[in-house]
């Protein structure tokens, strides 16, 4: 039982720093959108507006994978144990 309860609890933290690494991501990428999109278009050789795009799918991929390999299992072992 303990064992589960320490899986539980790393899967919670696991969420709670993936999440803080998404909003920070997103809030980041809010604020500075002009200046990155332009430095990132020039290293990579990318449009500015294919450069936005990209961003945006990769929020809504890392978001999708949070919720499949931290958050679900957090949740599943929550309804589990209690």
């Amino acid at each position: 039982m303990n064992d589960l309860q320490q899986l539980m609890i790393f899967f919670g933290w696991a969420s709670v720093i993936n999440i803080a690494f998404l909003a920070l991501a997103a809030v980041l990428l809010m604020v500075m959108k002009d200046a990155i999109s332009v430095l990132h278009g020039k290293m990579f050789g990318v449009p500015e507006n294919e450069v936005r795009l990209m961003y945006f799918k990769y929020l809504a991929y890392y978001k999708i994978l949070i919720f499949v390999f931290a958050l679900s299992p957090y949740m599943a072992l929550r309804i589990m144990l209690s």
